[in-house]
């Protein structure tokens, strides 16, 4: 990938009919067998000899030649490309694997990679190039994507592509609807200076408090309200919960109520999603440095408080914060999770000692050695702030008039509305969120 160069994922809701959904299933299904034969001739492989096999030997055995067989005949109605995409996909979750044992891939531990099922909530297949599928705009608001063995796909045209894709993705969710996204190559230019700074600190009654500062200019603040969406719908998932509960196994009207409750879920997860873009891209758009602290999200998830720390989505927007920064050419700073931003008066440096839980509902307080009065949020912004500058400082000064910024939370992509990231197969780089905003 090329200098200013990024690779984006559009995605768009796509609208087959009853035939191209069956063409689609068998699509699906086929590329869940391959990969599922391919983890299943790795583990007896490993059992029998003490190493993996090759791709190119599986490729042969589980596709070129398993559809000569009367078992897996079928596999010749469906797409090569998409089953060769299947066993890629299952070749990198056991090189993912490999390497986290080998202690050389960054991030958590990952699992051994486990056997598909039909009843996964969310399913997809891919096409690259070599499929040849073709994208074309047939209205104001529709367009047609062609794929081999399925046909041509309606989608929303909800926005333009700017480039020609390189792979596309059909996912069928949970609530029964069909989802396309591209994969495209970009080249996008820096956002101008604005000669402003910010740090932002992040909580739960608060979503955000951003405290902005620039030359000549005071501080200003700004509080984003916790939205809570699932608190929200969480009276009417209770409702639909109970409905499915009370839906014989089996039947159409379970089957029915399942859709209704994922439905509740993905609007929950849409609104939440929207809130975390709209929120991290007026705060880039207004600043050249942008600071956060470094919090334990998932430590704080397993605590009395999981459910707002959930809901609130942290995580989430620490990552697409990180994106847009990389993006728009901001500097991101993270300031260490053990650094006590909430602990020092921010007037005169004095430690006031730590904050226990049971003082979580004091929002405001008073220094004891200068009688300044701080808001705990306020406060906190301010000291994240002085400390990010700090940071930035020492490292120009270390990298030579270069500060070295750190991600949050590295550039893995969930597969949702905008949110697509994966290490995909045919593509040189971790696939960067496409929300536009």
């Amino acid at each position: 990938m090329g200098e200013g160069e990024t690779v984006l994922r559009y995605n768009y809701r796509a609208l087959p009919n009853d035939p191209q959904k069956a063409a689609i299933s068998r699509t699906i299904g086929s590329c869940r067998v391959v990969f599922n034969d391919y983890l299943r001739a790795n583990y007896d492989a490993w059992a029998a000899r003490g190493r993996s096999p090759s791709r190119n030997e599986l490729s042969k055995q589980l596709i070129t030649q398993a559809k000569k067989t009367p078992e897996r005949a079928w596999l010749a109605e469906v797409s090569a490309v998409a089953l060769q995409q299947a066993l890629a996909d299952a070749h990198n979750a056991f090189s993912n694997f490999y390497r986290s044992c080998g202690g050389t891939r960054n991030g958590r531990r990952v699992g051994r990679p486990k056997f598909r099922s039909r009843h996964d909530s969310q399913q997809s297949i891919r096409f690259t190039a070599n499929a040849r599928f073709k994208v074309e705009r047939v209205g104001r608001q529709r367009g047609v994507l062609t794929l081999p063995g399925i046909g041509r796909v309606p989608f929303v045209w909800s926005r333009d592509l700017p480039s020609t894709p390189s792979s596309v993705t059909l996912t069928r969710r949970s609530t029964g609807e069909y989802d396309i996204s591209f994969v495209i190559r970009l080249f996008e230019s820096p956002l101008s200076p604005t000669g402003a700074n910010c740090a932002i600190d992040l909580g739960l009654s608060a979503f955000a408090t951003v405290l902005s500062g620039s030359s000549g200019v005071g501080e200003r603040i700004e509080r984003l309200s916790a939205p809570q969406y699932l608190r929200r719908k969480e009276r009417a998932l209770a409702r639909s919960q109970r409905s499915l509960s009370r839906k014989r196994k089996g039947s159409a009207n379970r089957a029915k109520a399942k859709i209704r409750v994922a439905k509740l879920r993905r609007h929950v997860a849409n609104a939440r999603l929207d809130h975390a873009h709209q929120a991290a891209r007026r705060i880039v758009d207004a600043h050249d440095v942008v600071v956060v602290e470094d919090l334990n999200v998932s430590g704080m998830a397993r605590g009395h408080l999981a459910k707002s720390v959930h809901d609130a989505g942290l995580g989430q927007f620490r990552r697409i914060l990180s994106e847009k920064c990389e993006r728009g050419g901001r500097t991101l700073i993270t300031v260490d999770r053990f650094f006590p931003s909430t602990q020092i008066c921010s007037s005169c440096q004095h430690s006031t000692g730590p904050k226990g839980l049971a003082e979580l509902s004091v929002r405001i307080w008073m220094c004891s050695a200068c009688g300044a009065s701080h808001d705990r949020d306020a406060n906190a912004a301010r000291n994240l702030l002085g400390e990010g500058m700090r940071l930035a400082a020492q490292s120009d000064s270390v990298a030579g008039g270069h500060p070295e910024t750190q991600n949050a939370c590295g550039l893995d992509v969930s597969h949702l509305l905008a949110d697509a990231v994966r290490d995909e197969a045919g593509t040189d780089v971790v696939l960067a969120n496409a929300r536009a905003r």
